[in-house]
């Protein structure tokens, strides 16, 4: 891309699609996000959506639409033959990504890369990865896959041959307190 004009168009382009991923990314994401603006900043971005292209943005990518943020020091926009998101995958040292739920709990993943295959409805984090949601509990893995459409994951481990995961107990609902006794105006 020559001109400035361009340049900027061809970001805003990627950005707004670029994010669409994230998204949907958490089938329990706050959905409110979804129509919220979104933003992306890298150092640089080479690319252009054309059909079965690829576009990439590299150094200090920083994706946010609401309350999802996601980092990495590069990503790449798959595209398929329509020129729609077929697949995202960020990658750092390590990738994050955080967003609340509806309920307003952060959820907050990290590893080496996180793919998002839309066509699918997946999202594979590899490499030490986590998932953790707020009052919920956590996982731990080399990899976890994440089922958007189903909330369903799974996990594999290599190092020590774990998966770690952690449950948290449902809080006990707080018990009311009897009200004093009337003292009838005696003491």
């Amino acid at each position: 891309m020559t001109s400035t004009a361009s340049t900027r168009r061809a970001r805003a382009s990627l950005a707004l699609l670029a994010l669409g991923w994230l998204v949907v990314a958490s089938a329990h994401a706050k959905q409110t996000d979804r129509s919220q603006p979104m933003d992306v900043k890298a150092s640089h971005f080479d690319g252009f959506q054309k059909p079965n292209s690829v576009s990439t943005l590299k150094g200090n990518v920083v994706i946010t639409q609401g309350t999802l943020k996601a980092t990495g020091a590069q990503a790449k926009v798959y595209f398929d033959a329509d020129t729609q998101i077929d697949r995202v995958v960020l990658t750092g040292s390590p990738a994050h990504i955080q967003q609340l739920d509806d309920n307003g709990n952060l959820m907050h993943g990290e590893a080496s890369s996180i793919d998002y295959q839309s066509s699918k409805g997946l999202a594979v984090l590899q490499g030490n990865a986590s998932v953790t949601q707020q009052g919920r509990g956590e996982a731990h893995g080399d990899r976890l896959t994440y089922d958007t459409r189903t909330s369903q994951m799974t996990g594999d481990s290599g190092g020590d041959g774990t998966v770690h995961l952690i449950f948290q107990p449902k809080s006990a609902p707080a018990t009311a307190k009897p009200a004093p006794a009337a003292s009838g105006g005696k003491p």
